[in-house]
């Protein structure tokens, strides 16, 4: 499906309005590699829309995520980090460098063994694996 196809059809399905900023701001995130940050997205966003401040797009990109259109990585990094892809998977984190790789999601393995109290709706889970990368690793040695 086309990007703008897929966005009008999320706004249509959350109730949000589409306008052209909103739609430039979707289409650059879901061009993006990786995890990107608000301010990458705002800076590949500037490139089009000279006009545009960082505020509106972290205020778009609240609103994205707010009403489901996307996913955010995590609340845990210092940084609003975004998730664009769609398929289930988890995350290696290096804690030093913040660069984030996708890996396999642990899947129903990890659904099995968790415990989760009575009354507690559970809307989605992220594994995360904190660690260092060997890139970090050799320069801390040197």
């Amino acid at each position: 499906m086309k990007t703008s196809t897929k966005f009008h059809s999320l706004c249509d399905e959350a109730g949000v309005s589409v306008t052209p900023q909103r739609q430039i701001i979707y289409e650059t995130l879901m061009s993006m590699p990786g995890h990107p940050s608000a301010e990458a997205v705002y800076a590949q966003v500037k490139e089009q829309l000279p006009s545009i401040s960082l505020a509106t797009v972290y205020k778009n990109l609240h609103l994205f995520i707010e009403s489901g259109i996307i996913r955010e990585m995590s609340q845990h990094h210092g940084t609003l980090r975004l998730e664009t892809k769609a398929e289930p998977h988890d995350h290696l984190v290096c804690r030093t460098c913040r660069k984030v790789w996708d890996i396999e999601h642990a899947g129903a393995k990890l659904e099995e063994r968790l415990n989760v109290p009575d009354g507690f709706k559970a809307e989605r889970y992220a594994v995360e694996v904190l660690g260092v990368c060997q890139t970090c690793q050799e320069h801390e040695r040197l």
